[in-house]
């Protein structure tokens, strides 16, 4: 418990007092601008201008009054130093019906609200994953669950930047928590309200289709209440703005284009050519696993492992690899801590492999604590310059831990009593 405690307070010393005036410090050598830097700010003003005033969030008009609040002013293409990302409304805009209660408030309240909401959507992913994959521990290893959890960078980059992926999160842990208790209908509900980031609830809801088919009379309140939310969405997105799913692919190009075609976390790592094809072998390997595990009862562990593993793989070959998506890897690390000590006794490869993965997770905090404890030696800006450190193996993470699902996967589901 102490360990943790220093941990999450060893990661907050970072953010707070590394990294964020680093970066402050290198904005104003370099004159870039730093207004809001929500990522909720592009969202609800494009969802304002819609609805209140019928613009086009996806126009270039919206563009730039966004960059006014979330740089402080519009981009310049003249200014090398100015930052690459446009700040567009590249969402569904099914996004703005999540956002439209506040669109009638000041924005400054809006933030310190949805800050807290994000805070308790976190806490909340906790305990609805520890109920998808069965895993109940006891009250202290739980505190120390939630404290690595809300201590971890993942967790708090996504709260300062105030990220809709911790949103989406939330609502796939409620789907597969809602899943698991049996309410099909709630769970149908809450998967299409996630595909507000289509990138990340897709291959979710994917499998979830395909799974749900397999046995129509027992599961089809899931695929009616999915498709028929979904229905509504996609519906009342085009009645609000017609054709806007031209416009939201061309925002999505665009996207892609002034990131510098942003490639997958294999892409980044290898070449984009190697990285494609690593990611199409993880997608056949994980659809011949979702074939083969289809049938699988909602009750089952297999189905917890098979919803873990999506999410895992999602993270490796999405078109991003920004590190708050790895808060969709809590189901994963929570399968492997609930086996570890079945890993370490398994044979001498898998240990070398936990002890791997144990360091790879665990550096961005080890790391932090070394800063904290360089500050109380060394000046502010000397320990600043090293605020690369904590974030060395941030690319390695979601690597790691789908390897060792993969074998705590392959391991499991050998047992028929697991699969059946």
């Amino acid at each position: 418990m102490l360990l943790a405690l220093l941990f999450a307070a060893s990661m907050w010393f970072y953010v707070r007092h590394v990294l964020v005036p680093y970066q402050r410090a290198d904005s104003a050598v370099h004159g870039r601008p730093r207004g809001n830097l929500s990522d909720l700010y592009p969202r609800w003003l494009g969802a304002r201008e819609l609805l209140l005033h019928h613009r086009d969030p996806y126009s270039a008009e919206v563009t730039r009054e966004i960059q006014a609040g979330y740089y402080g002013r519009p981009l310049e293409a003249g200014r090398t130093d100015d930052p690459k990302d446009q700040q567009g409304f590249a969402y569904p805009v099914h996004v703005v019906f999540l956002l439209a209660p506040t669109i009638g408030l000041p924005f400054p309240l809006v933030q310190t609200g949805f800050r807290w909401l994000l805070i308790l959507l976190t806490l909340a992913n906790v305990f609805l994953w520890l109920r998808v994959v069965r895993w109940h521990p006891g009250i202290a290893v739980t505190a120390i669950l939630v404290l690595l959890t809300m201590g971890s960078y993942p967790a708090m980059q996504g709260i300062m930047l105030q990220q809709l992926t911790l949103v989406v999160s939330a609502l796939l842990a409620g789907c597969g928590a809602a899943l698991i208790g049996g309410n099909f209908i709630l769970a149908g509900f809450l998967l299409a309200l996630a595909t507000i980031k289509p990138q990340l609830a897709l291959p979710v809801a994917g499998w979830l289709v395909l799974w749900a088919a397999s046995d129509w009379r027992g599961r089809r309140g899931f695929l009616w209440s999915f498709g028929i939310t979904t229905a509504i969405l996609l519906a009342a997105s085009e009645y609000i703005l017609p054709g806007w799913i031209g416009r939201f692919r061309d925002a999505i190009a665009a996207y892609r284009q002034y990131t510098g075609g942003a490639g997958s976390l294999l892409d980044v790592l290898t070449t984009p050519v190697m990285g494609k094809i690593i990611a199409t072998i993880l997608v056949l390997a994980l659809a011949v696993t979702g074939w083969r595990l289809r049938r699988v009862s909602h009750e089952s562990e297999a189905f917890s492992v098979m919803l873990a593993l999506v999410l895992a793989v999602t993270l490796v070959i999405v078109p991003t690899f920004a590190p708050y998506n790895q808060v969709l890897l809590l189901p994963a690390v929570f399968l492997i801590a609930a086996g570890w000590k079945r890993f370490w006794s398994r044979d001498r490869l898998t240990r070398i492999v936990c002890g791997f993965t144990f360091l790879v997770v665990f550096w961005p905090w080890l790391t932090s604590c070394g800063l904290m404890l360089a500050s109380m030696l060394l000046p502010s800006d000397v320990v600043q310059k090293a605020w690369t450190l904590p974030l060395y193996t941030s690319l390695g993470i979601p690597l790691v831990v789908l390897c060792l699902l993969t074998v705590f996967a392959v391991d499991r589901l050998k047992d028929k009593s697991v699969v059946g």
